[in-house]
C-alpha cells in the first residue's frame, strides 16, 4: 500500500466528512460538537489555508485528512494550527505521521513560522508520542481544559513546532 498525501478535491468531500464526523462523534479529541454535512463540510474544508487527504495510491481510498489554518490573526497570524483525522479502520498504519509531516512542510511553504496545537487531550497518548517524536515541544498543561463526550474533564497539553 502506497499512501500519498495530497490537496483535497471536491470529490473527496464525502470521505472527508465521514472521517471528520467519526472523530467528532467519538468526543475524545476534537473540540467540535456539530457534525458536518455536504454543505457545511464543503464550506469548512474550503475555508482552510490548506486541506489534504491521505489516499491509497492504488485503490483511491481516503484514510485520513488534515486542515491547516492561522491559529490567530494580525500580529500572531504567522502561527498556524492544524487538526488531523484518521479513519478508525486505518489507525495503526502510520497515516497520522504522514499527515503531520506533510503539514510541517505545507505550513512552511504557506509562510507560517510556527505550528501550534492548542488542545491536545492529555489522554491522547498516541498523538502526543508522535508529536514529541517529530520535535514538537509541550508548552505545559491546562487542567480540565477539554470536556469529554461523557462529561468528564481531561487536561490538555498545548504543543508547538518551529517551521
Amino acid at each position: 500500500m502506497e499512501i500519498r498525501v495530497r490537496k483535497y478535491r471536491a470529490d473527496d468531500l464525502p470521505a472527508m466528512i465521514r472521517i471528520w464526523n467519526e472523530v467528532v462523534e467519538e468526543g475524545i479529541a476534537f473540540p467540535q460538537e456539530e457534525l458536518l454535512d455536504m454543505t457545511s463540510g464543503a464550506a469548512f474544508f474550503g475555508s482552510q489555508s490548506y486541506s489534504t487527504v491521505a489516499e491509497d495510491g492504488d485503490s483511491g481510498t481516503i484514510y485520513g485528512l488534515y486542515i491547516l489554518h492561522p491559529n490567530n490573526v494580525g500580529r500572531c497570524g504567522h502561527i498556524s494550527n492544524a487538526s488531523y483525522a484518521v479513519s478508525s479502520e486505518s489507525r495503526g498504519l502510520h497515516i497520522g505521521e504522514k499527515l503531520v509531516k506533510d503539514s510541517l512542510v505545507q505550513g512552511k511553504r504557506l509562510g507560517f513560522g510556527v505550528l501550534q496545537f492548542n488542545a491536545v487531550v492529555a489522554t491522547n497518548i498516541h498523538a502526543r508520542h508522535l508529536y514529541e517524536r517529530l520535535g514538537f515541544v509541550q508548552l505545559g498543561v491546562i487542567p480540565g481544559g477539554f470536556r469529554m463526550k461523557d462529561g468528564r474533564y481531561e487536561d490538555i497539553c498545548p504543543y508547538y513546532h518551529v517551521l
